[in-house]
């Protein structure tokens, strides 16, 4: 994973998710890598499709349709994510921002070394 710069990207008022949250976030494998991609991202932001393309590129063969993994994440992993103030989804552009949480990246970084290397 990146290395982080050393300003924030959160956004004002936003509080740090607790530990139940981040384990909730992080317990879905498809959660894991939409953040695994919007971590690595220069910018902290990636359009939808970007998204899409690169969780449906770490599904089994047999895994969902493209078609069906795009409804899931607009109905059920952004708006979770959304929630627990880790990104931004605007809905108009179709893209993503991620606020830089270090609880939360703390643990992705663990689960991005275990799922990616193993």
């Amino acid at each position: 994973m990146r290395e982080r710069e050393t300003a924030t990207n959160t956004p004002v008022g936003v509080t740090t998710p607790s530990l139940d949250t981040v384990f909730d976030i992080l317990a879905d494998r498809r959660r894991r890598f939409v953040l695994y991609h919007l971590y690595d991202a220069v910018d902290g932001v990636s359009t939808v499709e970007e998204l899409v393309d690169f969780v449906a590129a770490h599904e089994p063969d047999d895994g969902p349709s493209r078609d069906e993994l795009q409804i899931a994440l607009y109905h059920i992993h952004l708006p979770k994510l959304e929630e627990a103030g880790v990104i931004e989804h605007d809905q108009r552009s179709e893209t993503i921002r991620y606020w830089a949480q270090p609880s939360l990246e703390e643990w992705l970084e663990h689960a991005a070394y275990k799922e990616r290397d193993s």
